[in-house]
C-alpha cells in the first residue's frame, strides 16, 4: 500500500519540474530573442530500459534489470529536457542597432567574463567606450573575434544582410554570425544565452541579418497557460491520492488490525 503513496510522490515531484519550466516560459514571454523550453516525461522502467546495456550491472540480462519493487518503475519521470528554437515573431523598430536573425540555426558571438557563447537576442546598444553590446553588457564580436567598436562622431550606422557593418558608408566589420548544424548540442545559459561545442560552429553571415528589426520570444502564452492550468491540476490530484494513502487507508489497515485476535 506504502508503495502507491511512493509512486504518487514521485509523480507529484516531476509535475513540479514541469511547473518550473513553464513558469520561466511564462516569464519570459516578452524577453528578446528567448526560446521556449519543454520537457518529456515517460515512466522510469521505460528509461532504465533505453539505459541497461550501459549500466554497471554484472549480469547485464534481464533477470539482472527485475526490481523488487515493480510499483515504482511506472512513476513518470522526467525523460528528456529540450529547447524549441522556431523563430519568434519578427517586430520592426527602426532602431538602428536592433538585429534579427532570418535563420533558425543562425546566432550572434559575444564577449563574456566565461568565454565565448552565443545568442539570437539583437537588440543592442553602444558602451561608454563606442563598442556594441548586449542589454548585459557583453560585447559583440566581428568575425576575427574582435569586439566591435564603432568610432565617434559617426552620424549613420548601417549593417546589410549579410551582417557587414558601415559607418558613413565606410564598411568596419562584419558580425560574427554562426550557424550551428545540432541545436541538440547546445545548453542554455539563462535565459538567451546558450554555451556551445567549441569546432560545431561555422561562420555564416550570407543573408542572416535584418537591421531595425528585433526577433520576440517564441513562447505561446496561451498555450503555456493551458499547460499551467492542466499541471496544477495534475498537482492536486496527485495531492489527493497522497491524502488517502496516509489518512484514509492506513488508518483503515490499523483499525483492522488492531481488531485481530491472536
Amino acid at each position: 500500500m506504502i508503495n502507491g503513496y511512493y509512486g504518487a510522490t514521485g509523480a507529484m515531484v516531476t509535475q513540479f519540474n514541469r511547473l518550473n519550466v513553464i513558469s520561466n516560459n511564462l516569464a519570459n514571454v516578452n524577453t528578446d530573442g528567448f526560446k521556449q523550453d519543454d520537457i518529456i516525461i515517460g515512466d522510469f522502467e521505460r528509461i532504465f530500459n533505453e539505459k541497461r546495456d550501459i549500466l554497471p550491472i554484472e549480469n547485464q540480462t534481464k533477470q539482472a534489470a527485475k526490481w523488487i519493487n515493480r510499483n515504482l518503475n511506472k512513476v513518470p519521470q522526467i525523460v528528456e529536457e529540450y529547447t524549441n528554437f522556431e523563430i519568434g515573431n519578427i517586430q520592426k523598430t527602426s532602431n538602428h542597432l536592433d538585429i534579427a536573425l532570418s535563420q533558425k540555426n543562425s546566432f550572434f558571438t559575444i564577449q563574456t567574463p566565461t568565454g565565448e557563447k552565443i545568442t539570437r537576442a539583437g537588440n543592442f546598444n553602444l558602451d561608454s567606450e563606442g563598442y556594441i553590446v548586449t542589454k548585459e553588457g557583453y560585447r559583440l564580436l566581428d568575425t576575427n573575434n574582435n569586439p566591435i567598436k564603432i568610432p565617434p562622431s559617426v552620424k549613420n550606422i548601417t549593417i546589410d544582410k549579410n551582417a557587414n557593418i558601415y559607418t558613413d558608408g565606410t564598411k568596419i566589420a562584419t558580425i560574427k554570425i554562426v550557424s550551428i548544424d545540432d541545436l541538440n548540442t547546445l545548453k542554455k545559459v539563462g535565459n538567451k544565452m546558450w554555451d556551445f561545442i567549441p569546432g560545431s560552429e561555422k561562420i555564416n553571415t550570407k543573408n542572416t541579418t535584418l537591421q531595425g528589426f528585433l526577433e520576440k520570444s517564441n513562447v505561446n502564452p496561451v498555450k503555456e497557460m493551458t499547460e499551467l492550468i492542466e499541471t496544477n491540476r495534475l498537482v492536486e490530484q496527485y495531492q489527493k491520492v497522497m491524502n488517502t494513502f496516509m489518512d484514509d487507508l492506513n488508518k483503515d489497515a490499523i483499525d483492522k488490525l488492531a481488531n485481530v485476535r491472536a
